[in-house]
This record gives structure tokens, C-alpha cells and sequence, in this order.
């Protein structure tokens, strides 16, 4: 019952995406899988936020603002200088209306998969993971090390990632999604 849905999804996203987006989406997932089979999360649920995570990366900005816009979905003023930053409001959206995800965990997983969020469940970790150390990566800075630490203490390698990440953002002309900031204080605060 499960299982065809996530091939379903699957060949949705591979006719959505392109190329190396699918192949990033579909390492996501099974980077997520593993996550959680080592945490004991819902493996369908992890694989569904990793396949569903990006759904909306390859539409345009405007169709970005225009569905945050038509579902009353709010766009904070760096999302609207930078709206790129809507993709993951945006695939939260889709996966429930196009997709017919209910779960609001997988839901949240999708929308905070960027940036994080105090307090974030088990499954958002996973994804927020699973999406900076899939196999494809290849940049980051210390990559390999967080890939071993994410297999033993997840809750470092979320502070690690947040922590590269901001560096990384600081040096870009961009500017940075100001809940990524709030997430690594919080973040530090639990260690």
C-alpha cells in the first residue's frame, strides 16, 4: 500500500526536477532511510519527506510567490527580496495538495528542511541531515566528518551543519534566512 506510493512520487519527481535535482532528491531519500533506520524514526515517512523535501526547487520564483501568495501562506520580507528561500514553503504546500501528504510531520520535515527550527522532531532532523550529507554532496567542508557524526550523534551533526552553513552564508552577498540563526542559538543552548 506504502510502497507504490513512494514509486509514484518518485516518478513524479523525476519527470518534476531536473536531472541532478532528482538524483540529489533520490540520494536524500535514502540518506533519510538509513537515518532512520539508526534512529528508529518511520522509515515511510523519512523516505517521503526525502523524495517530497525539493518538490518545488525547480519552479520558477514567481509560481513560488504566486502559491505562497494565493494560500495565504506568509512571506517574510528576506523571503521576498530572495525568493528562492520559498521553496520549501512552496513544497510544503504542494506535497499536501499535489502529493496528499497529511502527515504533519512529514509536512514540517519539507518546510524546515533549510533552515531548521527550535525544537524540531526527530524526522525534521533526519531530513535537514539527509539533505546536506546525501552521497551526491560533495563540497561542504568537513563533509566526511559529519557523515560519520550524523550516524552517532545526529543532534552534532545538525549543530555542525548549522554552524557550516552559517559560515558559509556569511561570506555570500545573499542574505541569510534569519531562522537559521535562531535554530543554531537554540541549538547551542541544548548542547
Amino acid at each position: 500500500m506504502k510502497t507504490p506510493e513512494l514509486k509514484k512520487i518518485r516518478k513524479a519527481m523525476e519527470k518534476e526536477l531536473d536531472h541532478k535535482r532528482y538524483e540529489h532528491t533520490v540520494g536524500v531519500e535514502y540518506t533519510a532511510a538509513a537515518l532512520a533506520m539508526r534512529y528508529g524514526a518511520g522509515l515511510y515517512e523519512a523516505r517521503l519527506a526525502g523524495l517530497l523535501h525539493d518538490c518545488a526547487k525547480c519552479i520558477s520564483d514567481e509560481k513560488r510567490i504566486v502559491i505562497c501568495e494565493k494560500h495565504h501562506i506568509p512571506i517574510s520580507d528576506v523571503e521576498r527580496r530572495n525568493p528562492s528561500l520559498l521553496h520549501p514553503k512552496a513544497g510544503a504546500y504542494l506535497a499536501e495538495k499535489e502529493y496528499g501528504v497529511k502527515d504533519p510531520d512529514v509536512l514540517h520535515a519539507i518546510l524546515y528542511h533549510t533552515t531548521g527550527r527550535p525544537g524540531m522532531s526527530l524526522l525534521e532532523k533526519i531530513i535537514f541531515v539527509a539533505d546536506y550529507i546525501e552521497p551526491g554532496r560533495d563540497r561542504a567542508p568537513g563533509l566526511q566528518e559529519i557523515r560519520v557524526l550524523a550516524f552517532t550523534d545526529l543532534d552534532g551533526a545538525l549543530r555542525r551543519i548549522l554552524e557550516d552553513t552559517l559560515h558559509y552564508l556569511e561570506g555570500r552577498p545573499e542574505e541569510i534566512d534569519p531562522m537559521t540563526r535562531t535554530t543554531m542559538q537554540y541549538y547551542r543552548q541544548e548542547e
